[in-house]
C-alpha cells in the first residue's frame, strides 16, 4: 500500500470535500501522522475551525506563492521527521529500559543502579551543554553500562564478600562482554564506548585496555564518574553508602589518578550547585 509522506488538498473536490479526505486519513493507523495541508480559497471561520477540529497541519489561503508553499511543505515534513525519531527512540528506549532491569535483577546488591546512573548521567550532560543527539545515545550507555555482567555467575555478582582475585578476573571480562553484545545491534552499538571503556582509569591502572588520560574515550572517562559517585553514596548489603560530601571528596582526592581532572572538576562543581543529586 502507497503511504505518503505528506498531503496537499484543496476543500472544494469532486465525489469527496477535503474535509472527508482529511477524516479519512485520520481514521486510518499510518494516516494518523501524515501531515496534511489544506490549500483554500475560502477564508470563512467554519471552515478553518473545522480543518484543525479534524487534524489539519496547515491551512493556506488562496493565492499564495511558491514559497510560502514551499516553507509549509519543508516545516510539516520536519516536523514529522522528528516525531518519528522520537517514536523510534522511544520504542528503542522501553527495550533498552527492559533488558537493563533484567540484567539488574541478577545483581541483588545494586537495587536502582542503573536508573540512578541514568538520571545522573544525563543531568551531568545538560550540565556540559551536551547536544540531544548525543544525549540520546548516552542514555542508551548509561542504561547499558553494564550489561556484561549477564556473563558473570551469579556466586560473583552476589557475593556478600570481596572477591577473590580469580572472582575479579571474571568481574573484570564484563566491559568486553558488554561491547560485544551492543556490535550487532545497529540502533545500540553507538552507546559501546560508555559500556567499553567506563573502568578505565586516568592513571591507566583501570581495565580492561590499561588505558591512559585522553586515550580513554570521553565516554568511558565521563560515566566513570557517574559510576562511582553512585556506587560509592548508594547502600549495599555488606556496607552502608556514603554521605555525598564524603563521596565528594573521594572523587576530589583522585583527579588525576582515577579520574579526568577536568572533566571531574566539572561534575563536582555540578553537584555542589545541585544538592538533589
Amino acid at each position: 500500500m502507497f503511504h505518503p509522506d505528506l498531503i496537499l488538498s484543496d476543500i472544494m473536490m469532486p465525489n469527496m470535500d477535503g474535509f472527508e479526505l482529511l477524516e479519512a486519513v485520520r481514521q486510518m493507523e499510518e494516516g494518523m501522522l501524515v501531515p496534511f495541508i489544506f490549500m483554500s480559497a475560502r477564508t470563512e471561520r467554519y471552515d478553518t475551525s473545522n480543518a484543525r477540529r479534524l487534524g489539519a497541519d496547515d491551512y493556506l489561503f488562496k493565492p499564495f506563492s511558491a514559497e510560502e508553499l514551499l516553507t509549509a511543505v519543508e516545516a510539516r515534513l520536519r516536523r514529522r521527521e522528528q516525531i518519528s525519531l522520537f517514536s523510534t527512540r522511544e520504542a528503542h528506549l522501553q527495550t533498552v529500559v527492559m533488558l537493563a532491569s533484567a540484567i539488574e535483577e541478577r545483581d541483588v546488591t545494586t537495587s536502582g543502579h542503573v536508573d540512578r546512573v541514568r538520571t545522573l548521567a544525563l543531568a551531568f550532560a545538560d550540565y556540559l551543554g551536551w547536544s540531544p543527539e548525543i544525549k540520546m545515545i548516552l542514555e542508551i550507555g548509561a542504561l547499558l553500562h553494564d550489561i556484561g555482567k549477564i556473563v558473570v555467575p551469579e556466586h560473583i555478582l552476589n557475593k556478600p564478600a570481596p572477591l577473590t582475585d580469580e572472582e575479579m578476573e571474571v568481574m573484570k571480562r564484563h566491559p568486553m562482554s558488554g561491547a560485544r553484545i551492543l556490535k550487532g545491534v545497529s540502533h545500540l552499538a553507538p552507546a559501546a564506548p560508555y559500556i567499553l571503556y567506563h573502568h578505565e582509569r586516568w592513571d591507566g591502572r583501570g581495565y580492561p585496555f590499561g588505558l591512559k588520560g585522553d586515550e580513554i574515550p570521553i565516554e568511558g572517562r565521563f560515566l566513570a564518574l557517574v559510576d562511582a559517585y553512585d556506587a560509592m553514596t548508594s547502600d549495599r548489603p555488606y556496607r552502608r553508602g556514603l554521605p555525598r560530601e564524603r563521596a565528594m571528596q573521594i572523587i576530589r582526592e583522585n583527579l588525576g589518578t582515577q579520574f579526568d581532572p577536568d572533566l571531574g572538576e566539572r561534575f563536582l562543581n555540578m553537584l555542589a550547585e545541585s544538592a538533589q543529586l
